[in-house]
């Protein structure tokens, strides 16, 4: 897909899983399960798929996928395989190394979207991108540094501490326009500073959704998961969103749908659907 002076490429940088009740919150199994069929562990499959931006003399990453900083332990408990897909193989089918990357977008710091920003090697972490500027709310930087004893688990601050140590963390507040045709959307609903990333020019829009709508099937409203922490912000948020897409004609990436990278929506009888899917 081309937007403005960039390429957009969707690149699979591994696969986890997370339990399906967490997933989609009040939503009975009999429900959820008929579109994301559970393990044995009750886990659904979900993607690690990140946006790579090409042009204008950039390549920008959004997010960079889980990383691979995880003990055994935890490999197992979310089920983390980068046996198929791995983020060095997903670049060099675009001819580049990590350090070709001259910015990375994070929409927040949660370990499956800001894991792959730091690797350890000899005992210490250090930057993957290490050419990169990486943008991150201040907002969300400063909750992740003191989360609530609800999320706390989803922070790791070995994701994003050395990046700011380097001097290479960015703090952005609100909506604002980070890059040419590249501006960031303010969403709270799942975490405090979430920034979804949306790519427009006079003909096309891509929003990508982050953890706002991270799957097909959370495009019905009331698919809320239950790691947000403000859930009724996160309705009206995907309310707004959905909306805006329809109107305008936008194309809705998908961070973690197993199977579908992005499609475009259109109005249904019970709030929103999919009008049509998209391969970037």
């Amino acid at each position: 897909m081309k937007i403005g002076r960039y390429e957009l490429h969707q690149i699979e940088t591994g696969r986890f899983a997370l339990d399906g009740g967490a997933m989609f919150g009040i939503v009975p199994k009999p429900l959820w399960s008929k579109l994301n069929p559970p393990d044995d562990e009750n886990r659904i499959d979900m993607a690690l798929r990140v946006l790579l931006i090409m042009g204008n003399k950039r390549n920008i990453l959004v997010d960079t996928g889980i990383g691979t900083k995880f003990s055994e332990k935890y490999k197992e408990i979310y089920k983390i395989d980068h046996s198929k897909y791995n983020l060095d193989s997903s670049l060099k089918k675009f001819n580049l190394e990590t350090k070709d990357i001259t910015d990375v977008i994070l929409t927040h710091l949660h370990f499956d979207h800001a894991g792959g920003s730091t690797y350890v090697e000899d005992g210490k972490h250090k930057l993957t991108f290490p050419n990169a500027v990486y943008y991150v709310q201040k907002a969300n930087y400063e909750w992740a540094l003191n989360p609530s004893e609800k999320d706390s688990g989803s922070y790791h601050k070995e994701d994003f501490v050395p990046v700011a140590e380097e001097g290479k963390l960015r703090l952005v507040e609100g909506r604002v326009v980070i890059l040419p045709n590249i501006e960031v959307i303010i969403s709270d609903g799942h975490t405090t500073g979430q920034q979804l990333v949306k790519i427009s020019d006079e003909k096309n829009t891509l929003v990508y959704c982050g953890d706002l709508i991270p799957t097909v099937s959370h495009i019905r409203i009331p698919y809320i998961m239950g790691y947000d922490i403000h859930p009724l912000t996160t309705i009206e948020e995907k309310k707004r969103l959905l909306s805006n897409a329809c109107s305008g004609d936008w194309t809705l990436f998908f961070e973690h749908d197993a199977l579908t990278e992005a499609v475009k929506v259109k109005k249904a009888e019970k709030g929103f659907g999919v009008r049509e899917k998209v391969i970037l």
